[in-house]
């Protein structure tokens, strides 16, 4: 089993790179599928989406654009669940299908600010594509269309998300070791 320090903390390996990557493509052909013939507009939620989306949007096949939006809400390992703006929309979405990529689902806090935000742009259709989600943190009805892995709701590492900014250059997703 491997594992990796990241600070003060250690990790063990939970989702290897081969699975990411699989499960990725899978991922890219359903939403090619889903959305065919539509001109979409995917919008990543940074930081910690950087890695999946890069990722995702290579292997995506339709008339598409991506832009990316950041926002905050972890401090350390725990959600702080007050979000943070820290850089705002500059995409005329008006009509348009909308694809969200996430790195991680956990409480829904920002995806429910997303959507609601995306609403009020009058976006057409609004869909959600996560790499990982926690339905046990879950609280929130919003939708989850395209889910890359259910995950408990351990704190992870690795493949863009982060431990106070640190971990996220790892290939493959780690978890907390207690």
């Amino acid at each position: 089993m491997q594992e990796v320090k990241v600070l003060d903390k250690r990790f063990r390996m939970y989702i290897p790179e081969d699975q990411l990557q699989k499960r990725i493509a899978q991922m890219a052909e359903e939403i090619n599928r889903d959305q065919k013939g539509k001109d979409v507009i995917f919008i990543g939620i940074l930081n910690g989406v950087f890695l999946f989306a890069a990722d995702l949007f290579r292997r995506i096949n339709l008339d598409a654009r991506i832009s990316f939006l950041k926002l905050a809400s972890y401090e350390g390992t725990s959600s702080t669940g007050k979000i943070k703006e820290l850089i705002g929309w500059n995409e005329d979405i008006t009509g348009k299908t909308v694809i969200v990529i996430e790195d991680i689902v956990d409480t829904g806090n920002t995806l429910e600010r997303i959507v609601g935000e995306l609403a009020l742009r009058k976006a057409a259709e609004v869909k959600i594509a996560t790499l990982l989600f926690k339905p046990e943190a879950y609280r929130k009805d919003v939708s989850i269309d395209y889910i890359g892995f259910e995950i408990p709701n351990d704190f992870v590492v690795g493949y863009g998300l982060d431990y106070d900014g640190y971990g996220r250059n790892l290939d493959s997703i780690y978890t907390l070791i207690q």
